[in-house]
């Protein structure tokens, strides 16, 4: 398993469990990431921060500490 930090851009990954406590976890979660779900990395900003993906049909820019939490595969 990888984190979602470290996925490409233009691939597809599975979000296999999520890291982190309290309320940064329920704020991953509150964002429609949550385990099973597909997420589509659209972008990586030239340093990394931020991932931009698409899940459940939305966009979403996620911090690179938060793209480190979600453990994708």
């Amino acid at each position: 398993m990888k984190s979602l930090k470290e996925v490409a851009c233009g691939q597809s990954v599975t979000v296999k469990r999520l890291e982190g406590t309290g309320p940064v976890k329920r704020r991953i979660m509150d964002m429609g990431i949550t385990k099973g779900v597909s997420v589509y990395v659209r972008k990586v900003a030239p340093f990394g921060d931020p991932v931009e993906v698409t899940v459940r049909g939305y966009e979403l820019s996620l911090r690179k500490a938060d793209a480190e939490m979600i453990q994708v595969e």
